[in-house]
């Protein structure tokens, strides 16, 4: 009687060399690169229906078999009313692949190198006036006075007065925030740090909330998570969807409108302080771009702004109209 084999390490993996090599790449942005984990999921659901497309149209699976020709039929196939954004992610995702392959030596030139990005639009996130940005982050202690009602304040007050990205917020541990200094150590994109610096506001909107963050546990397991920051009602770390809602909520509740997503705050922070001068540099450290030309896109100068540095400045301003 034989005896059914374990199966071995190599059963367990892609059996194809175009799947293996796609693994590869990922592993690649993920351990190398620690690109951030919705890029490695966004980069493995075109690359994996780039596999898929290979597959039912009989190319050899095998990333030398994919010229440039085949990756236009694939895109053809793949971007039929999709956007130019959504179009460029895709050629992003073909581009970055085959030059992890020639890099490696596995491939002698990338194909995707003889494709061309569509022009994508730079539209600009919607923001907030700063008298509603200041409506909707006191608007938690006007609806309510309890542990939540304390927390959802004090990561508001995070959100708009420190400009950090809801998935750093969500990140946070209590140790990430020192008081004294009114400071908060973040993890950015590409798994950078740095240190951002926020107001008394947030300070005493955090000392409120640190009162009763010992109240938030599971009301079965008494539970609740030793390290995070900001907690749900039953003790878990909160998500950065609960996040989304929250800010969604209080912003329709504040504002009237039902589509404030947190990424408003930080452009609204971004904005007001440009507004009030401070320096372009300065803002993109804050923020935590690795280029200027996106803190750009950002940030703008409102238009009374510019009509008073216009009328302050230039001699026509202030010529008498006869």
């Amino acid at each position: 009687m034989t005896k059914d084999k374990a199966p071995s390490e190599a059963e367990d993996k892609p059996s194809d060399a175009l799947a293996r090599a796609i693994e590869r790449f990922l592993e690649y942005l993920s351990v190398e690169r620690r690109a951030a984990k919705s890029t490695v999921e966004t980069y493995g659901r075109d690359l994996h229906a780039l596999h898929k497309y290979a597959l039912h149209s009989g190319t050899p699976l095998e990333a030398s078999a994919l010229n440039t020709i085949v990756l236009r039929q694939f895109l053809a196939t793949v971007v039929t009313n999709r956007g130019p954004a959504t179009i460029a992610r895709k050629l992003a995702a073909l581009r970055a692949f085959f030059r992890f392959l020639v890099e490696r030596r596995e491939l002698a030139e990338s194909p995707a190198a003889a494709l061309r990005l569509p022009r994508v639009p730079r539209s600009l996130p919607g923001f907030l006036p700063v008298s509603q940005a200041t409506e909707l982050v006191e608007t938690p202690d006007r609806e309510r006075e309890d542990p939540l009602a304390r927390r959802d304040r004090a990561m508001l007050e995070l959100l708009y007065g420190a400009g950090v990205r809801v998935s750093e917020m969500a990140g946070l541990d209590i140790g990430d925030v020192d008081l004294r200094s009114r400071t908060a150590r973040v993890m950015g994109k590409g798994s950078k740090e740095r240190v951002v610096p926020f107001g008394e506001p947030c300070v005493q909107a955090l000392t409120r909330y640190l009162e009763v963050r010992s109240t938030l546990f599971s009301p079965r397991t008494r539970v609740q998570h030793p390290t995070a920051l900001f907690l749900g009602r039953f003790g878990t770390r909160l998500t950065v969807r609960q996040v989304q809602a929250l800010v969604q909520r209080y912003g329709a509740l504040a504002t009237g409108r039902p589509d404030v997503h947190p990424h408003a705050l930080r452009h609204s922070y971004a904005t007001h302080l440009l507004d009030a001068g401070a320096d372009l540099r300065g803002i993109q450290e804050l923020l935590g771009h690795a280029s200027l030309s996106t803190t750009q896109r950002y940030t703008h100068v409102s238009v009374d702004r510019l009509l008073e540095v216009y009328a302050r400045a230039h001699p026509l301003a202030r010529k008498a109209v006869p």
